[in-house]
């Protein structure tokens, strides 16, 4: 089988597979290694310590698997529309929509080893495969930007021109020599929506962002107490934030994914609830919710803030 037969026969079975876009990419040292040391070296990552380790591994997806040529990336859509707001007049929060649903990382990584294992049947020559979400160190906007799933928009979000940029990313790299994607063409253009829309003002300068500022960051990866400088700015959001992408051109009338559908606690949480969650609350409500990344406390810390916000 050829290169490009291969590669024509991987998207073929990827789509089969639910995923929503599918590129290649070659699998070398990513271009914007020195940006991301500088990113780290001035403290835009907060506290998120684990972003300084591994750099060697992430900087080179050869690192991951020995031998490997290509990176298969992945694109599987999460979009839904919002239901109506409950109409019961208690105090609720917002979710970002990425965790409305069940745990991303399990779903995807699920769809990506059956992906793997019906290539493994398919394509007759011995290769090596090695599947991938984000809690492995590897840099997937770069990836998916190389492998043209889409260009990494100012708000820093990979966008595609007709699925927007709701959608998970994934990624098998592998030993197979196979034919590369182009990258696709940044079209942002001078549109600045998602810059004027952050409330804490996170975004340094297009395509540039502070992360240890962004609401996303302080509600899910922040453990000690928020400052006072960003509670009010931080709105309803408990988990999470979306006002970046709501406002992006490209997300208007990007597709419903029949795939992602929407589980308790769902987009507007009760506040007043969450706040008195007991643990075992917090285990069963988000027992395969991809919100159990934040810790009750954490929750609770988000859910206070939010109500004083909807006083």
């Amino acid at each position: 089988m050829s290169v490009a037969d291969k590669t024509r026969l991987i998207k073929q079975v990827a789509a089969g597979h639910g995923f929503d876009r599918v590129g290649i990419a070659e699998a070398r040292t990513v271009p914007r290694v020195p940006y991301l040391n500088q990113w780290l070296a001035t403290g835009r990552a907060g506290t998120m310590r684990y972003l300084h380790r591994n750099l060697n591994i992430r900087s080179d997806p050869r690192q991951l698997l020995d031998g490997a040529r290509s990176v298969i990336v992945l694109a599987f859509n999460y979009h839904q529309q919002a239901p109506p707001p409950p109409d019961d007049g208690l105090p609720r929060g917002r979710v970002a929509m990425y965790a409305w649903g069940d745990d991303y990382h399990v779903i995807v990584k699920k769809r990506l080893h059956a992906l793997a294992d019906e290539l493994h049947q398919q394509i007759d020559e011995p290769f090596e495969t090695r599947c991938c979400v984000d809690t492995v160190p590897i840099l997937e906007r770069e990836l998916a930007a190389a492998a043209g799933i889409g260009w990494i928009g100012k708000n820093t979000m990979v966008l595609h021109p007709d699925l927007g940029s709701y959608f998970f990313l994934g990624e098998i790299v592998t030993t197979l020599e196979l034919s590369p994607d182009e990258p696709v063409t940044d079209h942002c253009g001078t549109c600045t929506r998602c810059l004027e829309a952050c409330p804490t003002k996170a975004f340094t300068a297009p395509y540039q962002m502070d992360a240890s500022q962004c609401i996303s960051y302080l509600t899910i990866e922040h453990r000690d107490e928020i400052p006072l400088d960003f509670h009010e700015a931080i709105g309803e959001w408990v988990f999470g934030c979306d006002l970046c992408q709501q406002v992006c051109p490209y997300n208007q009338s990007a597709p419903i994914s029949r795939s992602f559908p929407i589980r308790p606690p769902g987009p507007r949480p009760h506040l007043d609830e969450m706040c008195k969650w007991s643990d075992g609350d917090y285990r069963g409500i988000l027992k395969t919710s991809t919100i159990r990344r934040a810790k009750l406390s954490m929750l609770q810390r988000n859910a206070t803030i939010a109500r004083r916000n909807v006083q």
